[in-house]
């Protein structure tokens, strides 16, 4: 990857298609035959608790190859206090530059602008392989349960990164996922019809 060879930058609304085009091309046949994760991004950029600010986009050759975006949420302490948090994503790196650098340059950008604002922590379902690179950790380790989570269930996929130092000490209790983020199955195969048609597969490895 050479610095001088790509932007990042917000994204337009001209942009909106093309990020969801990538995004469709990056989750597909991943977690799941096909995806959901292209519509989720279109239903996000509606919805009250997303970021604007935090809506990039990477661009490299005159295409988009990356985006990721951010969404207020909260973590209903068992004290009883309301703390504020970000989660993250869908984020993504066109498939052919993956294992280039630009995913994580992308997420360093991301996150310090998040930190620019205020923001004092980001919460997510992620790999800790990819993102501890960028200081992410198990949210176990703040004390920070994911909601609906069965007790001793597995639940490493659940990540965290302060943004400000010691931002969740003193604090256990539940992250709350976005609503958003729960599509109903029937709106994403009508979405997805506005596409070129991709062949949806069940493979190895997939969690759906």
């Amino acid at each position: 990857m050479n610095k001088n060879d790509y932007t990042i930058r917000l994204e337009r609304k001209q942009d909106y298609r093309a990020a969801e085009e990538l995004v469709r091309e990056s989750f597909w046949n991943v977690y799941r035959p096909g995806c959901s994760e292209h519509y989720v991004l279109h239903v996000l950029r509606d919805d009250p608790a997303f970021v604007k600010e935090l809506d990039f986009v990477m661009e490299k050759d005159g295409r988009l190859i990356g985006q990721n975006i951010f969404m207020r949420t909260v973590i209903d302490g068992d004290d009883g206090r309301t703390l504020p948090v970000l989660t993250m994503g869908p984020i993504c790196i066109a498939p052919e530059l993956r294992r280039r650098g630009y995913g994580k340059t992308l997420l360093d950008y991301s996150l310090e602008k998040a930190a620019a604002m205020g923001f004092g922590a980001v919460l997510f379902e992620g790999n800790i392989a990819f993102y501890g690179k960028s200081g992410f950790d198990y949210s176990t380790s703040f004390g920070i349960r994911y909601h609906d989570l069965p007790e001793g269930a597995d639940a490493s996929f659940f990540l965290c990164k302060e943004l400000i130092p010691d931002y969740l000490s003193g604090i256990s209790g539940v992250y709350q996922t976005p609503a958003s983020y729960y599509v109903d199955e029937s709106e994403v195969e009508e979405f997805d019809r506005s596409f070129p048609h991709k062949e949806k597969l069940k493979l190895p490895g997939q969690i759906f």
